[in-house]
């Protein structure tokens, strides 16, 4: 099984796609980097040598962050708006849409499910 950036890679996969687990590399920065490893990215991952491998890492630790480093670097970011209180930083807080969706209907999937009409208990009439 090949493992690259501490991702493993799915074995029976195309290596363009196989490299699109890794996060920060898509469809055509794996494609890119494929091609900058002298690898054919039709090739299954289960069928690279070592050496394509080795090569393949080389390419992929030149191109810059990807992984830890990116995940922490988008968390720095979104941490910084929310401490100079920006109104992009009281979104994030709030967990509503950052980027100016409406909310009045939609936005389910960053609020949660629906909150449902408090229902008020009827006292039971006496007889």
């Amino acid at each position: 099984m090949a493992r690259i950036a501490g991702v493993d890679l799915p074995p029976n996969k195309r290596l363009w796609v196989g490299l699109t687990a890794i996060y920060g590399i898509g469809h055509k920065r794996a494609r890119s980097l494929a091609e900058q490893a002298k690898v054919d990215a039709e090739k299954k991952i289960k069928d690279l040598s070592e050496d394509e491998l080795t090569h393949l890492r080389a390419a992929i630790e030149a191109e810059g962050r990807i992984e830890g480093d990116l995940r922490k670097e988008t968390q720095m970011n979104v941490r910084r708006l929310i401490e100079i209180q920006c109104y992009r930083g009281l979104r994030h807080r709030r967990n509503l849409p950052v980027r100016g969706q409406r909310t009045h209907t939609n936005a389910r999937t960053r609020k949660g499910p629906r909150k449902g009409a408090v229902a008020t208990k009827k006292v039971a009439a006496r007889k």
